[in-house]
């Protein structure tokens, strides 16, 4: 039987928990919505769950009520950790939180393997987070986040698209993602001006090294960080773009989003093949 808790907004009162732009803190007080959230995650018996910025604890307390081995949330706000005392309280050795920063944390030596984050992300990092995760995707079994709608469409769009670009490549690099679900603005506090969805990212057993994803950071970086010019100019910051090219066998007249997924891990696994010397010229990766 569930426990007796009182609603969110009671919760958000009690503690002070306005939402702070500066954490882009909008909260997600629907209940059905929270719990659809955690039926998008699929399958939890068994796995240990991280959530990132759980906030008043609303998608928290549907995470609690899966099969769910336990549950380690993340919180920077020290007031969200204090309003998330009780519901520890209540689900005693379930749930612990954890007062950290997210963009630093170590989720392989937070929680034991298997492992499935689940979260409704702040908008100011979220796609930082994503990049981290997907470069150490063999530590997570499954991924089920939320970002504004417009980011959300950019991690699981296609070649040749408007949304395609860095985000598409590096996710199609190691997992495969769908958008499952789309969230209006109304039903967050405060209301965000923009859509929300979430993406279901299930990375492959098979991984790529952690070098050879270093290497496509940097190729999806360069190549669409100035994407309306063509791959030989593009890529240019990485040293020797044409030789890079032929030896990927692409047209250097080429533009970033004609690119396909294979043909990126081919550039990639150039670049990762050249001696240490040349791998360590050029630039570090542009926006995703």
């Amino acid at each position: 039987m569930s426990p007796k808790l009182p609603p969110l907004r009671e919760v958000i009162a009690s503690a002070g928990l306005d939402a702070r732009k500066s954490l882009g803190q909008h909260f997600l007080l629907d209940l059905n919505l929270t719990a659809r959230i955690a039926r998008e995650a699929g399958e939890l018996a068994g796995r240990h769950v991280v959530e990132i910025g759980p906030g008043p604890g609303g998608l928290t307390r549907a995470l609690l009520e899966t099969a769910a081995v336990d549950v380690t949330a993340l919180e920077i706000d020290p007031r969200a950790v204090a309003a998330l005392a009780p519901l520890a309280e209540a689900y005693p050795g379930r749930l612990r939180i954890v007062e950290a920063d997210a963009l630093g944390a170590d989720i392989a030596a937070l929680v034991p393997a298997p492992r499935a984050i689940v979260a409704n992300l702040p908008y100011n990092v979220g796609t930082p987070l994503l990049v981290r995760w997907l470069g150490a995707a063999g530590d997570i079994e499954s991924m089920t986040l939320m970002f504004q709608q417009e980011v959300a469409e950019r991690i699981v769009a296609a070649p040749g698209t408007d949304a395609y670009g860095r985000l598409a490549v590096l996710a199609g690099f190691v997992a495969d993602a769908r958008l499952v679900m789309r969230i209006p603005p109304a039903a967050f506090t405060p209301p965000p001006k923009v859509w929300s969805a979430v993406v279901r990212i299930v990375p492959r057993a098979e991984q790529p090294s952690r070098h050879l994803f270093r290497a496509m950071e940097r190729v999806t970086g360069a190549a669409f960080g100035q994407r309306r010019k063509m791959l030989r100019s593009s890529l240019k910051p990485l040293g020797g773009a044409e030789a890079l090219l032929g030896a990927s066998g692409i047209d250097g007249t080429r533009r970033a989003e004609t690119l396909t997924g294979a043909e990126f891990v081919r550039l990639a696994a150039a670049l990762a093949s050249r001696p240490e010397k040349t791998r360590h010229e050029g630039g570090e990766p542009g926006p995703a």
